[in-house]
């Protein structure tokens, strides 16, 4: 991967720039070589660049900036803006990508799942910081969903709520509160251990996805 480097020129960018657009897939896989940059949720932008409302780690040694990404093919799961002025390399997603595929051995699998392991705790801690209650568990509920014979889609409760709660760090009682809510709005049904999601799409837009 460090032939990677060899072409692209350094380029340096200022404090307060926006280096990662969380939701958005980016061209390119940045190379951090000097500076530091925070990781986490967007808040505002002003004269002084982009801020985080919510900050969730940060990068100021030498490696990749959140290839986690790169390697799966997915859009960015957190904002990533520079704190200080900071020196990095851009290398095109579609070369990256091509010199992971030419790693056909096992380090190439446990990569792979690595990354998958770390995009689901990334997507697990911005999702309790940038959503209300209502819309994690929504999010929980397609995530959890399995379409039945008859085209019906249903999630089955095996866990109890209280650890189902835990998940979606609230509380057992704001759980019910918010199933009891989604069922008066009619965007799912059912009691007990199986839940019919009724209106799909009025789920995701509660989940923002």
């Amino acid at each position: 991967m460090a032939a990677l480097l060899v072409a692209p020129p350094t380029e340096t960018r200022p404090a307060g720039t926006r280096l990662l657009r969380r939701g958005e897939a980016a061209p390119q896989v940045f190379y951090l070589e000097r500076g530091r940059v925070l990781l986490g949720v967007l808040g505002r932008v002003d004269a002084q660049g982009a801020l985080l409302e919510h900050q969730l780690g940060t990068q100021a040694t030498a490696g990749w900036l959140d290839a986690t990404a790169a390697v799966l093919n997915l859009p960015a799961a957190m904002d990533a803006v520079a704190e200080t002025e900071v020196q990095l390399r851009a290398v095109p997603l579609a070369t990256f990508q091509a010199a992971l595929a030419e790693a056909r051995n096992p380090v190439a699998s446990v990569l792979a799942d690595v990354a998958h392991a770390h995009r689901q705790q990334t997507e697990l801690a911005v999702s309790r910081l940038s959503k209300d209650a209502e819309a994690r568990c929504a999010e929980w509920l397609l995530n959890h969903a399995e379409r039945t014979g008859n085209g019906i889609c249903t999630v089955q409760l095996q866990q109890r709520k209280r650890l189902i709660a835990a998940q979606l760090g609230i509380a057992p009682e704001t759980l019910s509160r918010v199933l009891r809510n989604l069922r008066e709005r009619s965007l799912i049904s059912g009691s007990g251990r199986t839940l019919h999601l009724v209106d799909l799409s009025g789920l995701q837009s509660l989940a923002g996805v």
